[in-house]
């Protein structure tokens, strides 16, 4: 009898090498996410040494480190915490990107502001400034997309949502609007970058949300676009 051919490997027994497969799938993922919080981190701080206005959790941020002495990074991890607390009367429940978030950003940002020489004038502190937002852009779209769990600041935003029955929209607004009064209050910098910022940051997050989506099991791609993406992203 003629020799048979031996039988060739299929597809089906190698899923190991697909892109898609769940291994590769959540590697990509988990460097998306520590990758984007720590540059989160990182943009806050160009926004911290231009001086021309930061988001307005970091004016409060920056605001109570004014007041106590903390590094802004470590008012920051001590915030996310107490916001994490908020979550258990609202019924949220924390993913690995909502506890990560906590301590990796603050962290990166106290790192680059000891890392970043002072900025004095402006030839200098508007391409920091500029470089923050569009960094802060390309962070968030990783994070996100990454689907571990909103940041703590995002699902209070998403869990009031739920508790009031109000848009996000609104509760978005109300929270950043008191956090932002409060963070001005205490010292805080509210400027053009403020302002810049919350224009900018929507379309950017949004682009870069479709850059870095991860393909699902069936091979398409998946973009958030959950309440709580929808909490950082204005629609």
């Amino acid at each position: 009898m003629p020799a048979q051919p031996e039988p060739q490997p299929s597809a089906a027994h190698e899923p190991q090498h697909r892109p898609n497969h769940p291994k590769h799938r959540l590697g990509r993922r988990l460097t998306q996410l520590y990758t984007g919080l720590a540059l989160y981190g990182a943009s806050s701080a160009l926004l911290v040494e231009a001086g021309l206005g930061l988001e307005p959790w970091n004016v409060l941020h920056q605001g109570l480190a004014e007041l106590t002495g903390l590094t802004i990074g470590v008012v920051s991890i001590v915030v996310g915490a107490m916001v994490l607390l908020l979550w258990i009367p609202l019924r949220q429940r924390p993913g690995l990107g909502t506890v990560s978030n906590v301590f990796v950003v603050g962290i990166a940002m106290d790192a680059t502001l000891a890392l970043v020489p002072e900025a004095h004038t402006m030839a200098v502190r508007i391409p920091l400034l500029i470089a923050g937002i569009v960094l802060n852009g390309v962070a968030t779209g990783l994070y996100i997309a990454a689907r571990f769990g909103p940041g703590p600041r995002d699902g209070l935003m998403t869990g009031l949502h739920r508790r009031t029955g109000r848009s996000v929209r609104l509760m978005r607004t109300a929270v950043e609007v008191a956090v932002l009064a409060t963070g001005f209050a205490l010292g805080g910098t509210v400027g053009v970058g403020t302002l810049l910022y919350a224009l900018s940051i929507g379309p950017l997050a949004q682009l870069f949300l479709r850059v870095f989506a991860v393909s699902s099991e069936s091979g398409s791609t998946v973009v958030a676009t959950g309440p709580s993406e929808r909490a950082i992203l204005p629609g």
